[in-house]
């Protein structure tokens, strides 16, 4: 759980930003361009509006923020958007009915946004397909920023799970300030060290971890790949005891490599 510093006095509202950013990955082998079309085609139904919303709702919920209003679409071929409005605490009848030009806009296919009075909440989808080598990835890409005493690190574990990560790339930042009564300036309100500090422990077990902070910026870096590979987790319509024993090297060989690289970030020569 998040550790807070001792109780503060502060001048006015918490107006300290805290933003919490994924980039997701789901690593898949399809061989043939149907088995391919077929894996699009599953993504896109798995994590269809109406699914991203129950995501959003429940991060919403996590954190502690009011859902004001949920607008949401599907698109075709594929793709979807989904708009919340989000208030960190209760308002009154009447409230939030007006709709404001952030209220009209809409995000492109295949995002979420949710919004709260002072943050927001962010889902992007990323279905990609290599044209030679059968291997199919899915990015989500979520940012969840929050202002004021909500915290984004309580919904960590919730989105991790859901999502289900081959590889995952975190971030997490506290920037701007608030103010004590006394005048003097805050630019964080809670403890830290690492946002390994608030994963469960299955998480550690499970994946491969690394840091990279910058305690003086408050500023949090952690990326994560599975420890163990198990090839039958990465194959969409293929059990791996169909698969003579040189395609199992072969299909191993391209999503290690896969996996390695995203989780490095860059090519592999």
């Amino acid at each position: 759980m998040v550790k807070p510093l001792p109780r503060l006095k502060l001048n006015g509202f918490n107006n300290l930003t805290k933003t919490l950013s994924f980039n997701i990955y789901d690593i898949c082998y399809a061989k043939t361009s149907e088995e391919q079309k077929a894996y699009i085609q599953y993504i896109d139904e798995e994590y269809n509006s109406e699914r991203l919303t129950q995501i959003l709702e429940q991060v919403a919920d996590i954190i502690g923020a009011n859902i004001l209003n949920i607008a949401r679409q599907d698109y075709e071929p594929e793709g979807a958007s989904v708009t919340i409005l989000i208030s960190e605490g209760p308002v009154n009848s009447g409230e939030g009915t007006a709709q404001s030009q952030e209220d009209a806009w809409l995000p492109e296919k295949e995002s979420v946004v949710g919004h709260l009075d002072k943050s927001h909440l962010t889902v992007h989808t990323y279905p990609e397909l290599h044209p030679h080598n059968g291997i199919a990835s899915f990015r989500v890409d979520i940012d969840v920023s929050t202002c004021g005493v909500i915290s984004p690190l309580k919904a960590l574990n919730y989105l991790l799970t859901t999502f289900d990560p081959d590889v995952a790339t975190l971030d997490y930042r506290v920037r701007g300030f608030t103010r004590k009564a006394d005048g003097k300036k805050i630019f964080i309100d809670h403890k830290i060290h690492s946002i390994q500090d608030f994963l469960d422990k299955q998480f550690k077990r499970d994946y491969t971890m690394y840091d990279v902070n910058v305690y003086q910026e408050n500023l949090f870096h952690t990326k994560m790949m599975l420890r163990e590979f198990d090839l039958d987790r990465y194959l969409f319509t293929t059990a791996s005891h169909e698969l003579s024993r040189r395609d199992q090297n072969t299909i191993s060989r391209r999503l290690k490599r896969e996996t390695l690289e995203l989780f490095y970030g860059k090519g592999l020569s």
